[in-house]
Order: C-alpha cells, then structure tokens, then sequence
C-alpha cells in the first residue's frame, strides 16, 4: 500500500526491518542505546558490533530525539536510531512520538539519505496502541516529508504481522 505525498512515495509493507535496503533503517531504541529485545535487538544483531561499537561512543539519545550510526552488515548505509516514548496515557506521548519520526527525518535529510524505513516506533515493549500509534507516526512522517521537500524518494514502513499492518493501512487511508 503506498501513498505519493509530494514527489515521495510513502509505502506500507510487512516483514523484517533488517531486510530492508533502503539506504536508511530506522531503530527503536532504547534511550542509553544498549542494545536490547524487539526490532533494537534484531538490529544489532543482524548488523554486527560495529553498530554498538559506535552507539557506546554516542553514549545515550533522549526520547524523541535521534543518532546516526553505520549500519554495519546491513543492506542499508545507516541506522538512525531514535527513542519512542514509554505510552502512559500522558498528553506529552504522542508530541514525543512524533518528534521520534520527525527528527529521524530531518537526520536523514542532512545525511542525504533519501529512501527510510521506519518500523512501528514504540508499539512493542513500550505499549503505545497501535491505532493511536500508526495515526501519529504517518501525520508525523507526512509532515516531515513535507518540512523537507524534494529530499526523500520513499519512506517506508517495515511493519512486522498482520495487525501492525493493518492498523497503519486504516491510518494511511485517512491521512
């Protein structure tokens, strides 16, 4: 499923992130970039220590915010990760997850990356709701597609199963 916003295709599918050869991923991780379960664990292991190596020289990424890294044995060029917020039910949850996809964007645009892929930030372990979830990640990429024009060929959403799909198809056709 995809979507033209601009000159930008913005693209649905389903499977693994660490398969995707977009010249950037985009990981979930935690906020001390340690490494952990999930899509953050997938990443690194897929990608080799060099990822690590370079996430320990950063030392941390507060929530909402991004890095960059190597992607190491990945298909991709680079790994961006950010930190989705831990959902409380608090109104800052959907600003913060915003900014996670947001400033992700803005990371690849100055590093001239101009494929993405996202996974579903935050969905996981850090329970925010899907359907809440899939409709602030796509309002958010749609706008920093916007914000920078003329950047990106296509981000993409690598969602893993069938209801992470399906709750960001319903997101897309309302958007």
């Amino acid at each position: 499923m995809e979507k033209l916003i601009g000159q930008t295709r913005l693209v649905l599918t389903q499977g693994d992130i660490t398969q995707a050869d977009t010249e950037a991923i985009v990981n979930a991780a935690n906020s001390r970039l340690a490494g952990g379960g999930g899509v953050d664990g997938a990443i690194h292991r897929a990608g080799g220590p060099e990822i690590m190596a370079e996430c320990r020289k950063i030392g941390s990424c507060p929530t909402g915010e991004a890095v960059i890294t190597t992607a190491g044995r990945l298909k991709a060029k680079k790994v961006i990760h950010t930190v989705g917020p831990i959902y409380r039910g608090r109104p800052e949850d959907p600003r913060l997850l915003a900014n996670a996809y947001g400033n992700s964007l803005d990371l690849a645009a100055q590093y001239g990356l101009s494929t993405v892929a996202f996974p579903s930030l935050s969905t996981g372990a850090y329970g925010y709701p899907l359907d809440m979830a899939a409709k602030v990640a796509l309002e958010a990429v749609k706008r920093g597609i916007e914000k920078n024009s003329g950047k990106f060929e296509e981000v993409r959403f690598v969602l893993f199963g069938q209801e992470a799909f399906d709750a960001y198809a319903q997101a897309l056709s309302k958007l």
